[in-house]
C-alpha cells in the first residue's frame, strides 16, 4: 500500500517519452507508465509539453486527459500556443516553466517579476478557465511577491542549487540553499500561496523538503524513473513516498506552534 503523507507526489514523466523517442517507436509507454505510477501512490502526473516536442507529445497529453484518472499538471512556457493547448486541454493544473530551446532541462526558475506584463494576461485567462495555475520560480521574495499580485494559486519553487550543492557534497552552501528554500515557502504561504516544490530531488533531498510544513507537493522525475531501471517503477514510487512521509514526520505538530504563537503574543 503506498504510504500515506500530507504532501502529494506528482510524477514527472518526461523521461519515459525521451527513451521513447529514442527510438523512434511507441514504448515505453509514457501513458503506461503514468497508469503504474498512479496505481503505485503518485498523486498526480506531470508533463512538460515543450516547444520542440523534444519528448512530451500532444498526443501523450490528449492520452492522459483520457485514460489517466489523477490530475494532469501541464508544464508549459508562456507562449500562446501552450496557452491554447492549455485551455483546449483543460488539465488540473499548468506549471509555466521559463524554457530555451538549447537546454537540457530547465535551467532555473521563472522570471515572475521582469516578466510580470507578459505573464499577467496567460494566468488570468488560465484562471478564469478554472485551471489552476503554479509559477516555478527560484525561492526569492520577488519572484513570490509577483506571483501573489498575478493571482497565480501556486508557486513551485525551484530546488535545482539546493539539490547540486547536496550532491557536490557542499555543505555549506547545501544548508544555505535549504535555509534560502524554507523562507520562501514560509513566505509565499504568508502571501496564501499553495507552496510546491521540484527540480533535481532526490529520495534524501525530497524528505527535508517534506519537513517544511508550508510544502504541499513536489514533483519528481528523473531520479525515480532511474531508479526503476534497476528496481522497477512501483517500488521507486513506493521508496519516494516512504522518503517524503519520513520528511513530513518532522514537521513541527500544529496545535503545538498555534499554542507557542500566542504565548508569544501574550
Amino acid at each position: 500500500m503506498p504510504v500515506k503523507s500530507p504532501v502529494r507526489l506528482g510524477l514527472n514523466i518526461d523521461h519515459v517519452a525521451t527513451l521513447r523517442n529514442a527510438r523512434g517507436g511507441a514504448r515505453p509507454d509514457p501513458i503506461e507508465a503514468a497508469r503504474v505510477a498512479v496505481k503505485a501512490g503518485a498523486d498526480g502526473i506531470t508533463a512538460h509539453l515543450r516547444e520542440d516536442r523534444r519528448h512530451i507529445r500532444d498526443e501523450d497529453i490528449r492520452r492522459i486527459k483520457a485514460e489517466i484518472a489523477a490530475p494532469l499538471n501541464l508544464e508549459m512556457a508562456a507562449t500562446e500556443e501552450m496557452t491554447g493547448i492549455a485551455l483546449v486541454t483543460k488539465p488540473h493544473a499548468c506549471c509555466i516553466v521559463p524554457e530555451r530551446r538549447e537546454e537540457l532541462t530547465t535551467e532555473g526558475g521563472l522570471d515572475a517579476a521582469g516578466g510580470e506584463d507578459h505573464l499577467l494576461p496567460i494566468v488570468k485567462r488560465l484562471v478564469d478557465d478554472g485551471i489552476r495555475v503554479s509559477l516555478f520560480i527560484d525561492p526569492e521574495p520577488r519572484q513570490i511577491e509577483a506571483a501573489a499580485r498575478m493571482g497565480a494559486p501556486v508557486v513551485e519553487l525551484h530546488t535545482g542549487q539546493y539539490c547540486e550543492a547536496w550532491l557536490a557534497r557542499d555543505e555549506a552552501t547545501a544548508r544555505a540553499e535549504l535555509d534560502r528554500l524554507a523562507k520562501a515557502a514560509t513566505l509565499a504561504a504568508s502571501a496564501g500561496l499553495e507552496v510546491h516544490a521540484g527540480h533535481g530531488l532526490d529520495f534524501e533531498t525530497a524528505k527535508h523538503l517534506a519537513a517544511f510544513p508550508e510544502i504541499r507537493e513536489l514533483n519528481i522525475g528523473h531520479v525515480i524513473i532511474g531508479e526503476a531501471i534497476f528496481i522497477g517503477l512501483s517500488e521507486a514510487i513506493w521508496r519516494m513516498r516512504a522518503a517524503i512521509a519520513k520528511g513530513a514526520s518532522k514537521r513541527p505538530d500544529d496545535n503545538a506552534s498555534a499554542q507557542q504563537q500566542q504565548q508569544q503574543q501574550q
